[in-house]
């Protein structure tokens, strides 16, 4: 950030007293600029054995296959937020079961939430952002073309879990060091 969106005066980056964190402030009308992470919102949605996949026609990560889910819009919750993405990327509708996994990356300041969730119907087809929308069997999960960590993490645990005949939720980090990407388990 450069200026103040309120007064349009340049901010300096500093450390407001009472805080311990580096904030933007507006050194003429002395707003502190608060910045968080975004939260992402999507579903697992499922039918029958299936997961539905949806092949992404916009970047990041154009022609990769992910869950739906995007960010959260102001005045939704989170579960609203993941029954719109769903419907918008897939034409999908879905009945949300559970919260299934909590997921923080810290290195793009987002926080990921995944619902696991049961399709209504048959009816999907791809929304503007996706070019493909396909039901995958455990087996035929494209792995190795799937567009993210917390995407191919969700669904690793998804299916252990179902494995298992066993569903949990699951939270924890996924911290990117030396190029790689590790998941750290939160055990609540």
């Amino acid at each position: 950030m450069k200026y103040c969106c309120y007064c349009s005066a340049e901010l300096i980056y500093e450390i407001p007293d009472d805080d311990n964190r580096y904030r933007y402030i507006c050194q003429s009308c002395e707003i502190i600029h608060y910045q968080n992470p975004k939260i992402v919102a999507g579903s697992i949605p499922v039918w029958e054995d299936q997961i539905l996949l949806c092949k992404r026609a916009i970047e990041p990560r154009y022609g990769y296959w992910t869950l739906p889910a995007g960010f959260m819009e102001l005045g939704e919750t989170s579960l609203e937020a993941a029954i719109r993405e769903t419907l918008e990327e897939a034409n999908a509708k879905i009945e949300v079961e559970d919260l299934y996994a909590i997921f923080n990356l810290p290195y793009v300041d987002q926080v990921y939430m995944m619902f696991k969730s049961r399709l209504v119907d048959l009816d999907f087809s791809p929304g503007e952002e996706t070019q493909e929308v396909k039901l995958f069997d455990e087996g035929d999960i494209p792995w190795n073309e799937i567009a993210f960590t917390t995407v191919k993490q969700t669904l690793k645990f998804y299916f252990e879990d179902r494995n298992n005949g066993n569903f949990h939720q699951h939270t924890g980090d996924i911290i990117k060091k030396d190029g790689k990407y590790d998941f750290v388990e939160t055990l609540l």
